[in-house]
């Protein structure tokens, strides 16, 4: 199993990396998207993404069962590709903004019991994974407590992907740069 990590910011073209090296693998690709089209700006950045998209490569939405979507998807011969980490995040966090000041999300069970299956399955994944993230933890501390706990868990998450990755690279301006290798 290959698992790469693509990290960047908003519009840094880290979904545009994960497809060129999903592209350049010659397997069969699917995406695996954790987006939700919550009202129109959303559905249409949804229909903008797809439409970029060969039209060979099949799209599998899974926006809370990632890893059970991942043991299903994966194969030898595939490459899958998720995007994005993040969002996925955002939609476990729901329900975050009813903690006690000063919890983290592993008081909420859904968040708590996703995430840990996520990180058991990714090692023993079939075939070639792509997960995509957003970096958010280079600009302001966010005002709200929601947000900095958002921020909080986003890094941890993407600390603990990459561990379980044999690449991760960070994308700024449309550049890759490659962090890990090997």
């Amino acid at each position: 199993m290959t698992c790469e990590l693509i990290l960047g910011g908003a519009r840094s073209g880290k979904s545009g990396e994960a497809e060129r090296r999903a592209a350049a693998s010659g397997l069969a690709v699917t995406v695996i998207a954790t987006a939700e089209a919550l009202d129109d700006e959303m559905a249409a950045r949804i229909r903008r993404h797809r439409a970029d998209r060969p039209a060979a490569w099949r799209t599998v939405e899974a926006p809370l069962a990632l890893a059970a979507t991942l043991r299903r998807e994966a194969a030898p011969a595939r490459c899958l590709v998720v995007d994005c980490l993040t969002l996925w995040l955002a939609n476990l966090l729901a329900g975050a903004e009813t903690l006690p000041p000063g919890a983290d999300a592993e008081a909420l069970p859904r968040f708590r019991d996703e995430r840990a299956a996520l990180l058991a399955a990714l090692p023993a994944l079939p075939g070639r994974v792509i997960l995509v993230a957003n970096e958010v933890g280079l600009g302001l501390v966010p005002e709200t407590p929601l947000g900095r706990l958002f921020r909080d868990e986003a890094g941890r998450l993407n600390q603990a992907v990459a561990a379980c990755c044999t690449q991760v690279v960070f994308v700024a301006a449309g550049l890759p740069l490659v962090l890990k290798q090997g």
